[in-house]
């Protein structure tokens, strides 16, 4: 009877279309009259402490580093850099996208971001070149997920902080799952485009190819500055938002110079726009999630899927298909503020790593955002593309399909979570 509460009040409210922080509001008063528990004071005194903690403050900083990122020429530079390396070769602008796909993820940590720059930047280029338009948006908005997998990664700070998880642990133990997508879409897009009629960039010289990486290795120093302090101890996750976000700002406007004076209020203006829906949706999930744990909903749940609880890859599979179903209508941030607190007691109690659950958490999250009909990344394509969202969800869906294998294939075989990132760790 609580889960059904909790789910009603829940997802009543959003088919009628109230916004999802206030939809979270009232799931956690729901329970609270339910409960006999009602008091406005805990629902205020909640919703503060959702939002005051210390590792939350890297998530508005590495928003104003993908900002800064977009407007400031880094973003352009890493494209440049994968097209005088690999462009020339057949499907060679794919193979770019997904290239800059992984450079981008690991600036940003925003597929939304990665999205949007890799949209503007790439897509006339590929229709320019005969690409089929929807293929086209398909592997640039499946490209665009890597983004929350390699870090630095936003979806691993949420889980991180709701979860009581090591959000460096999780940075690491990105880096390798984030390699294997990238890979599994080179195979995809190495089969679905070899049909294709389309005019080759021009091979570039080994001048133009070294005036690129000269011009783009200080975008690129950046990620390297992000692991190898993470690895070694140097900051914190939360300080290396920091970290991204003054040297991004130092190179797009003393190096670069493309960022001028004037524009940085704009700049800042729309990095706190995005901090402040996704700190408000945090703030109002705390509520949910602090009566999630009184109504004891994760062990109502544990024992519906008690049978289950001996097997972890059973246990896994049957997560994974109710995350990808939930991902179908619900974006991630607001997906990882409420199953979080509900999955969590389940994993420990299954005996299952909460970082090795975190990474197959976040990557069924971030595939959510090219299924629809939520879907924000295939929302931003659409609108750069002008495509119908029928017709890119055409485009979209061999990648999907080889995204959800690799998923798969981590379920099956953890080790290729839990091995890489036991290297990273030492």
């Amino acid at each position: 009877m609580t889960v059904t509460i909790f789910l009603g009040a829940l997802l009543g409210p959003m088919a009628l279309g109230v916004p999802i922080a206030f939809a979270l509001i009232l799931s956690g008063v729901a329970l609270m009259l339910y409960l006999g528990l009602f008091d406005a004071q805990i629902v205020a005194q909640n919703v503060l402490n959702g939002a005051d903690s210390f590792p939350l403050m890297a998530v508005p900083f590495f928003l104003l580093a993908g900002e800064v990122m977009n407007t400031g020429g880094l973003s352009r530079r890493i494209v440049a850099l994968a097209l005088a390396m690999v462009g020339h070769i057949r499907g060679g602008l794919g193979f770019v996208a997904i290239f800059a796909a992984c450079i981008l993820s690991s600036l940003s940590g925003s597929a939304v971001a990665d999205a949007a720059a890799l949209g503007a930047l790439l897509l006339p280029m590929m229709l320019k070149s005969g690409h089929d338009a929807a293929r086209a948006g398909g592997l640039l908005a499946s490209a665009s997920v890597i983004g929350p997998i390699i870090p630095p990664s936003i979806g691993f700070i949420l889980y991180g902080v709701v979860g009581g998880v090591s959000i460096t642990k999780l940075f690491l133990a990105g880096i390798f799952p984030g390699l294997m997508i990238a890979a599994a879409l080179c195979i995809t897009w190495l089969i679905v485009a070899r049909k294709e009629q389309f005019e080759l960039p021009p091979r570039q010289s080994g001048t133009v190819r070294l005036k690129a990486l000269v011009d783009s290795i200080w975008a690129l120093m950046l990620p390297v500055i992000i692991i190898v302090g993470l690895k070694f101890g140097v900051f914190t996750p939360t300080e290396a938002g920091v970290v991204a976000a003054v040297y991004s700002l130092f190179v797009a406007m003393v190096v670069y110079r493309e960022l001028p004076p004037a524009q940085l209020f704009h700049v800042f203006v729309s990095a706190a726009k995005i901090t402040s829906v996704v700190m408000f949706l945090v703030a109002c999930a705390a509520v949910s999630a602090w009566l999630i744990t009184v109504a004891d909903v994760p062990g109502a749940l544990a024992s519906l899927i008690e049978p289950l609880m001996d097997n972890q890859t059973l246990l896994l599979i049957a997560i994974m298909v109710l995350i990808v179903l939930v991902g179908t209508a619900m974006d991630m941030t607001p997906t990882i503020l409420v199953m979080t607190p509900v999955l969590m007691p389940i994993i420990k109690q299954a005996g299952i790593d909460p970082v090795y659950f975190g990474v197959l958490f976040i990557i069924n999250n971030s595939i959510g955002l090219i299924t629809p009909p939520v879907g924000t990344v295939l929302n931003v394509i659409c609108g750069v593309s002008k495509l119908s969202m029928e017709d890119l969800m055409k485009g979209v869906l061999p990648f999907l399909v080889a995204e959800l294998i690799v998923l798969f294939l981590l379920v099956l075989f953890p080790a290729l979570v839990t091995v890489p990132v036991t290297w990273f760790g030492h």
